[in-house]
């Protein structure tokens, strides 16, 4: 879903095969999903031959298709590698899934949080004394599938615009997580990285990469590692004068994290945003998704549709920006004859495509 979003917001005209059973017999618009947009929805029966008669018919004014079957499931249905690339030889055939296409996991399910532990994702990212915790599914999924993907993608296209033919990415969410992990795997071989969750320099061990809760029971976060930065939050936390352990003296941690915890209690967290923000101190207030929306960075920025929840499109060309005001799929199938007009069917292929039950 990430990956056709992405895609789409750049201009890429996204058809999505929806099934035909999801498609109303008393079709009434849904309201606008900002997830959905800038795609348009068939919907096709693909277990009755002329279904996927009519998708390989596409598929030939087509750059890519995407699956997210388990691995098979497309060959099965007539829709695999081999018969895509036969219609259409420059195509960029997609597949994304969890496990990837090989390995014995490929055949099974799994979900965000799966593919996070395997690869150990949250096993690095957990507080001393704790357990890992589950992530949102940003690192597993969005991340290392959609965006992967969407590399992958790119990737194929400007090839295929030089070579003329396409070719099969695999993309799976554990590479694509431990892709994302690869400077820490670095760290971990170099020593400088422990499998002690909470005790290194990014998964809270370090008390001045850390987030503190403040006197109204809300948080700020502060991560000044360079020395001078470091130098400076303590100037302007009041600590400046006081002995404490040296920045990077490991033993001494523990007591910094303590009198950081106790410093940042004494102050509501827009006091500290007062005296922190502006400043190279590597400051900012831990924010809820609806504080997020009107925070003056993220307005200033435009990171928000008109004020609303709607994310922008990023990243941001300069020449061809992209457009996240684009249509959302009124209901499953709704923009089935439209698309296949375009595509060049007939309109009696059309109806006779419907009588089979062939789409809907």
């Amino acid at each position: 879903m990430a990956l056709c979003l992405k895609l789409a917001d750049m201009g890429a005209d996204i058809v999505r095969v929806d099934r035909a059973a999801e498609a109303p017999d008393d079709p009434a618009p849904r309201p606008r999903s900002t997830w959905d947009r800038g795609r348009r929805s068939i919907a096709v029966d693909l277990k009755n031959p002329d279904g996927v008669s009519c998708v390989l018919d596409l598929v030939e004014r087509a750059d890519v298709f995407l699956e997210s079957f388990r691995p098979g499931v497309a060959e099965r249905l007539g829709l695999g590698p081999d018969a895509v690339l036969a219609r259409n030889p420059k195509i960029v055939y997609g597949r994304l899934t969890g496990w990837g296409q090989t390995g014995p996991l490929a055949p099974t399910a799994g979900h965000s949080l799966n593919y996070e532990s395997i690869t150990g994702v949250i096993r690095a990212v957990g507080r001393a004394g704790g357990p890992p915790p589950p992530l949102l599914t940003i690192v597993g999924d969005f991340a290392g599938g959609g965006l992967l993907m969407a590399y992958g993608v790119v990737c194929a296209l400007v090839e295929a615009q030089r070579s003329g033919l396409g070719q099969v990415i695999d993309a799976a969410m554990v590479d694509g997580a431990m892709s994302l992990l690869a400077p820490y795997y670095g760290m971990a071989e170099s020593g400088a990285w422990s499998d002690e969750m909470g005790t290194n320099l990014f998964d809270g061990g370090a008390p001045f990469y850390n987030v503190y809760e403040t006197a109204d029971g809300n948080y700020v976060s502060v991560a000044p590692i360079e020395p001078h930065f470091y130098a400076l939050l303590l100037e302007k936390i009041g600590l400046a004068g006081e002995t404490l352990p040296a920045q990077w003296d490991r033993a001494g941690w523990p007591v910094l994290r303590a009198r950081f915890e106790a410093v940042f209690r004494t102050k509501r967290r827009d006091e500290w945003c007062a005296i922190l923000e502006g400043t190279d101190a590597c400051f900012a207030p831990v924010l809820t998704l609806n504080e997020a929306r009107s925070y003056s960075h993220n307005v200033a920025r435009g990171s928000f549709v008109d004020g609303t929840s709607e994310i922008a499109v990023s990243p941001r060309l300069s020449r061809t920006p992209g457009n996240p005001r684009t249509d959302s799929p009124a209901y499953p199938g709704a923009d089935t004859d439209q698309v296949l007009a375009e595509y060049g069917f007939r309109a009696d292929h059309i109806a006779a495509l419907r009588a089979s039950g062939a789409i809907k």
